[in-house]
């Protein structure tokens, strides 16, 4: 046993990593025999994909194509780089506001909601290739107005503020200014265990992929999100209660969301491609985060950092030291947010957008 207030060791860590595995396949093996015997499959199907049009456009950057949501006038345009998971979807409360100022683009990693499952295994390198496509896009096509080499403000949410910083600080004449919502510095720690819990959850997205092929996904999404008096109880017998307060928490996020949407949520988490994306991303966070935590734009981009009020005094910390790297930063807390900081308090978002565009001027 580990001494009070020491971090677990990579022996017991891996332990724990082996038990979790092995009562997680078995669990999936008991929900597909449930799935397969009793009520989930007559639940409401959720929509199918087919039938859920995309918004934006379909854009080929080189051997898969990527969704593209642009709405607005004006420059300097904005980018939106969602979670890890996230899709261009998770902006619907925060790309219309700004919309009303300057244009602004929302996308799906491949793999996610709308766009193509990737063509290549991902890495950082080749994440940071397809944002740079979407960024050329920008000069480009529906985007002309704006003119070849315009630089861009970009917006990224937890895994999708790695991206943004990467991209700052490959490409920073690209780059008119940086907004981090909760950027999740403390995954770029190679502890136990923080590479214990990405295991795990790179594993849990797996399974996913299972239970979304023989349709337990559908079922359990439209139950929760219609409010089935019964099924919370159901998932903690089927799921165990740690994984179904997850999954509750999850649909709560999704609730946030206008209601128009939440079809296309449940249509596009009902396919095993967005959980095999998952399942990549997570995997280049695993085995990259040292590159991820070298990738430091210069210090003459400005940048916002926004922190969820539940944030931990060490990763507080090292928020202000993030936005205090550059001259022109700024360190928010989102006083009644958690870490969907996009859903609880949008408008600290947009405002600080606007406050770049300022500077920018």
């Amino acid at each position: 046993m580990n001494p009070p207030g020491r971090p677990p060791t990579a022996a017991r860590v891996g332990r724990v990593d082996r038990a979790w595995r092995l009562s997680h396949r078995v669990r999936a093996r008991r929900i597909a025999d449930v799935a397969r015997s009793v009520a989930l499959p007559r639940t409401p199907d959720a929509m199918p994909v087919r039938d859920v049009p995309p918004p934006g456009q379909l854009v080929d950057v080189g051997g898969h194509r990527l969704h593209l949501w642009t709405r607005g006038e004006g420059s300097p345009a904005v980018l939106l780089e969602a979670g890890v998971a996230a899709s261009s979807l998770s902006w619907a409360r925060v790309q219309p506001a700004v919309a009303a100022f300057t244009r602004v683009c929302a996308y799906d990693r491949a793999g996610l909601a709308w766009s193509d499952a990737a063509s290549s295994p991902r890495t950082f390198a080749r994440i940071l290739d397809d944002l740079a496509a979407v960024v050329a896009a920008l000069g480009t096509g529906s985007w002309a107005a704006l003119g070849a080499g315009q630089r861009v403000i970009l917006v990224g949410h937890s895994f999708g503020s790695l991206i943004v910083r990467g991209y700052a600080a490959r490409h920073p004449e690209q780059v008119a200014g940086l907004v981090l919502v909760d950027p999740p510095m403390e995954w770029l720690d190679r502890a136990p265990t923080q590479a214990g819990l990405l295991r795990r959850a790179h594993q849990a997205s797996i399974i996913g992929a299972f239970l979304a092929r023989i349709g337990v996904v559908r079922a359990a999404l439209a139950l929760l999100t219609g409010g089935h008096p019964g099924a919370p109880r159901a998932f903690v017998k089927l799921l165990g209660r740690r994984a179904s307060g997850t999954l509750e928490r999850l649909v709560g996020e999704v609730r946030k969301l206008p209601p128009e949407l939440h079809p296309a949520v449940q249509a596009h988490w009902s396919q095993p491609k967005c959980f095999h994306a998952m399942a990549d991303y997570l995997r280049v966070l695993q085995s990259e985060a040292a590159a991820m935590a070298d990738a430091v734009p210069p210090a003459t981009i400005p940048i916002v950092v926004i922190s969820g009020a539940h944030q931990p005094a060490a990763e507080l910390a090292a928020h202000e030291r993030l936005a205090a790297a550059s001259p022109h930063g700024r360190h928010l807390i989102a006083a009644r947010s958690g870490h969907w900081i996009l859903l609880d308090e949008p408008e600290l978002i947009v405002d600080a957008v606007r406050s770049l565009i300022t500077t920018v001027e």
